[in-house]
């Protein structure tokens, strides 16, 4: 009887590590082509990347927005670098819309740049100066300092479709691993050249 259960548990375990999902990867580059079912990408890297496309890939369009439009009571996310005193340099923020409010919550470490992070959470505060704004970051389990200088990109996204996806555009796609084939989850591109600052 226990040999029976060791061998089925052993079965069971099997088949949830093969069953078991693939890690996500972000990806940053610029489209070279898109036929509708592979995307062909130059990654930053440099590397030349032929990407199938899950049958439920989103994408979005991200757009440059004033800094004035943090507020008090936004959702943000920002890509930052920690300053000397504990607080975070912004790289960049996006404004959340109201829909996605809650999205990715908390600060943990982000591949923007060797040593980022990424913090989403609610402005709580904040403080205008000449230099740009100080906000106070809430989160579910803290809070951070951020500070956002003058010229550092904000933006936010909005639905779009696959036509976003044209030869130059410049895209943040989040891929997995799927029976062996790269395979395209999200896509966040820009207009006209402007690239996701994420």
């Amino acid at each position: 009887m226990k040999s029976w259960f060791l061998a089925t548990l052993s079965l069971v375990c099997s088949l949830a590590l093969a069953q078991a999902p693939q890690p996500t990867q972000r990806l940053r580059g610029t489209v070279e082509s898109f036929d509708g079912s592979t995307l062909v990408m130059k990654e930053r890297s440099g590397e030349l990347l032929r990407l199938a496309l899950a049958d439920k890939l989103s994408v979005s369009e991200v757009l440059p927005i004033a800094l004035s439009a943090i507020q008090p009571g936004s959702y943000v996310g920002s890509a930052a670098m920690a300053a000397a005193d504990g607080s975070l340099n912004a790289l960049e923020v996006l404004v959340f819309p109201e829909a996605a409010r809650g999205s990715g919550e908390g600060h943990y470490p982000w591949d923007l740049m060797p040593g980022s992070t990424m913090t989403n959470a609610t402005v709580a505060d904040l403080v205008t100066s000449a230099q740009g704004r100080t906000l106070t970051l809430k989160y579910k389990d803290g809070s951070k300092l951020l500070n956002v200088a003058e010229g550092v990109p904000v933006v936010t996204f909005k639905p779009a479709d696959r036509s976003l996806l044209v030869p130059g555009a410049k895209v943040l796609v989040t891929a997995q691993l799927r029976d062996g084939t790269p395979t395209a989850l999200r896509g966040t591109a820009g207009r006209n050249g402007f690239a996701p600052p994420m």
